[in-house]
């Protein structure tokens, strides 16, 4: 019988804890930490996130703020925009909400952000440090994936992890943090993708499968050694007429068929999900504790 990595539960566990933090700062008159958000048109995925993490912000004790743009913002004024907040010693650290409409490039913005500021670790100075495992700002879902097995006490060291998905964002960091020498990590690493030969071979050898491979359902029954502990990182919605919003979620693993194989294996929704957000206020903490020396 398989066992659920909560992620929602351990978040409000987290959140808990981040909570009396802050509570203790502002008791001695500090301000509180500052978590902003900057968001362009009206993707509607991008719209709900960026609420949940404001909605966690106020959670914890945060002050929190959205900068809001319509679609045909220009380059120009969103790159003014960071420099403000890169500048604004009352913000301790903002996101840019990705994706940006097609007009705008993705990469010179998020070089614009100071490495300082930059609580989703997406610039290549954090990305640097990461990967040479000095501090930095570790991507959120990334951490959050590492928190999740840490808080559960998976056994990691010596194991094969196989990771599905080379993403900048969640694959290629969390397969770099679980090959460092530390005890919550110390795995082989193998990192797979849309080129990977004989990856259903591959995929049955692993110990830990984090599956970020951003299609629906993709991971079945056959892809998965018995006893695994399972990651799943996707989240998608599928037209379904039988429920009210008119949609499902589902992840990228086929849980129907795949969770009774597993030993461990997170659920979508309440998975990794909540475990990022989680980990954005982690970061903005500490740029906090950096920058006001509580």
């Amino acid at each position: 019988m398989y066992e659920i990595l909560d992620g929602k539960t351990l978040s409000n566990q987290i959140k808990d804890e981040i909570a009396n933090e802050v509570r203790r700062y502002t008791m001695q008159g500090m301000r509180a930490p500052h978590l902003a958000a900057i968001l362009v048109g009206n993707d509607g995925a991008s719209q709900t996130y960026v609420s949940s993490k404001e909605k966690s912000s106020h959670e914890v004790g945060f002050i929190s703020s959205v900068y809001k743009f319509p679609e045909n913002t220009s380059e120009e004024d969103l790159l003014k925009t960071i420099d403000f907040m890169n500048n604004d010693e009352e913000i301790d650290g903002f996101i840019v909400q990705l994706p940006l409409p097609k007009h705008i490039d993705e990469r010179k913005v998020i070089h614009a952000i100071s490495p300082e500021k930059d609580v989703d670790g997406f610039t290549p100075i954090n990305v640097g440090k990461m990967v040479l495992g000095e501090d930095a700002f570790v991507p959120a879902t990334p951490m959050g994936i590492c928190t999740l097995l840490e808080r559960y006490n998976i056994e990691t060291e010596g194991k094969h992890c196989v990771v599905l998905g080379r993403s900048n964002i969640v694959g290629t960091p969390v397969a770099n943090l679980l090959s460092r020498n530390n005890k919550h990590a110390n795995c082989t690493v193998t990192l797979c993708h849309s080129r990977t030969k004989n990856l259903k071979e591959i995929t049955r050898q692993a110990d830990i499968l984090v599956v970020a491979i951003g299609k629906p359902e993709f991971v079945t029954a056959d892809m998965v050694k018995e006893g695994a502990v399972v990651v799943d990182v996707g989240i998608h919605r599928i037209p379904d007429e039988t429920k009210k919003s008119g949609f499902h979620l589902t992840g990228d693993v086929k849980h129907d068929e795949v969770d009774r194989h597993c030993s461990w294996v997170t659920p979508v929704p309440g998975g990794v999900g909540p475990l990022t957000i989680v980990s954005l206020l982690q970061n903005t903490l500490k740029s906090y504790k950096k920058t006001m020396k509580p």
